[in-house]
């Protein structure tokens, strides 16, 4: 990828071109805000939606479980459509900001629409949340795969990729404990039941708008790759991200390690009312607890990173996050206190998973810009997302059958049902060994990660195809 320095004659807001040069702080902040709209929709549909339907629109655990899988499944399709679009996308916005905005606003008018209850309970309810999900999940497609391929065009310079998603990851981190801890209270502040989710539905659009905004508006000028080629079908773009070994390793891990993260999400509400016995604090103070040290360990993290090398360091924190996660199954003995402090534990590892996991991402897509001479970051981040979102989906998928093999037993009064012990059990396991089965088995996938900052430099090889662009605002050239 060449850049080069914009010149005078740039137009203001236009982007700019850098060789391997510090990004400006704008930028840096500008970037990190987007993860504000991530954030919110990767963490609360997977902390609140499965509790939503089993515990206020009395919907078996099974048939919950089905529903959050399967409306997110649906990205694991359009994802890679998503990425392709947003590759030949020409506009005087450039190719990935015009999604930002508009992807990001109607995101959050679907989001408010998934809680908005107009059917009341029941089957009718069920349908309804399902459609609204599925475009909602649509919508975020839009949005969050132009957004995971700007690091690789916006910096070629390996260090500052890394300093890019230390600052997203800490906006992430803000916006999961906002959005995570703030939400279960604005449902009971609410009232409880449908109204409650309601207006925790339009807090969390209030979230996503102003994510997505800032996103748009904080990468305004902000240095760009120059345009190059793409393969000229999606089927040869998915066969060369498949004949990347690194991003395909990379991925895998990912994918499954998500799915573990989620399931660690969707059981917070039940764990805090089964377990700790504390329907109403519990699940804002075990949010808390998880996401907090992200803010706190961060820079340590980072500078772990620089001594050891991402890989490494991708693989000690899912070390930390799978055995905090296996001490946990001592929670119904502990005290509270120590409980959360469990909890913190896992926490710090979450961070170091996803800040790693998500800087290795651009080198993998740089990596194969070196070796084909093209641009095709789009594709690779749809891959990406449409993993990470099935993940993120299967997470509460498999811990709803969780639920539904134990005996839970679901309610429409907006308060759980009292449970068995063999619920309570499956409350408990769903939430420590199974997130451990799927964050630490995957890391041995990563012994086929192997590259380098060297192979990251390699040079490309020339191309004649031209790459024709979907156009927005403009004619085609």
């Amino acid at each position: 990828m060449t850049l080069s320095p914009a010149g005078p004659g740039t137009p203001p807001g236009e982007p700019t071109r850098r060789v391997n040069g510090g990004l400006p702080r704008r930028v840096h902040v500008g970037y990190a805000l987007g993860s504000l709209a991530t954030g919110a929709f990767g963490t609360v549909p997977g902390l609140l939606l499965l509790p939503y339907l089993t515990d206020t629109l009395g919907v078996a655990a099974g048939a919950a479980a089905l529903l959050v899988l399967l409306p997110k499944a649906w990205d694991v399709l359009v994802n890679p459509v998503v990425g392709r679009i947003s590759d030949r996308t020409r506009s005087r916005w450039g190719a990935r900001r015009p999604y930002l905005l508009l992807g990001g606003l109607a995101l959050a008018v679907l989001f408010a629409a998934i809680f908005a209850a107009p059917f009341g309970s029941g089957p009718a309810a069920a349908g309804y949340v399902a459609v609204a999900f599925l475009a909602t999940a649509t919508a975020f497609a839009f949005f969050q795969v132009p957004y995971v391929a700007m690091p690789a065009e916006l910096t070629d310079d390996h260090a500052e990729r890394t300093r890019l998603m230390s600052w997203r990851i800490a906006v992430l981190a803000v916006a999961i404990l906002v959005s995570g801890a703030v939400a279960p209270a604005v449902v009971t502040a609410g009232g409880d039941g449908v109204p409650g989710h309601r207006w925790m539905g339009l807090f969390v659009a209030a979230l996503i708008v102003l994510g997505a905004v800032g996103a748009f508006l904080g990468t305004r000028g902000a240095p760009t790759g120059t345009v190059g080629e793409s393969e000229p079908t999606l089927r040869a773009q998915l066969a060369v991200a498949g004949r990347n070994r690194p991003f395909r390793a990379l991925l895998v891990c990912f994918v499954i390690q998500s799915a573990g993260v989620a399931t660690i999400l969707a059981g917070v509400s039940y764990f805090a009312g089964q377990v700790l016995r504390d329907p109403d604090t519990g699940p804002t103070v075990l949010f808390a607890c998880f996401v907090g040290p992200a803010l706190l360990v961060m820079p340590l993290w980072t500078r772990v990173g620089a001594r050891v090398g991402k890989r490494a360091a991708l693989i000690a924190a899912s070390v930390l996050l799978a055995a905090g996660a296996i001490a946990l199954v001592a929670a119904p003995v502990l005290p509270a206190v120590a409980v959360y402090l469990v909890v913190a534990v896992i926490g710090v590892g979450y961070a170091g998973q996803q800040v790693f996991a998500l800087a290795m991402l651009p080198d993998c897509i740089a990596y194969d810009t070196a070796r084909t001479g093209r641009r095709q970051a789009g594709v690779f981040t749809g891959l990406w997302t449409a993993g990470e979102t099935f993940g993120l989906a299967l997470g509460p998928g498999v811990y709803g059958l969780v639920l539904h093999l134990s005996g839970y037993v679901s309610s429409d009064t907006g308060a759980a049902a009292a449970q068995s012990d063999t619920a309570r059990l499956g409350v408990l396991l769903g939430f420590t060994i199974l997130p451990a089965l799927l964050v630490a088995p995957p890391l041995l996938l990563l012994r086929h990660y192997t590259l380098t900052p060297a192979d990251l430099t390699t040079a490309a090889p020339t191309h004649r195809s031209a790459d024709h662009g979907v156009v927005l605002g403009e004619k085609s050239r």
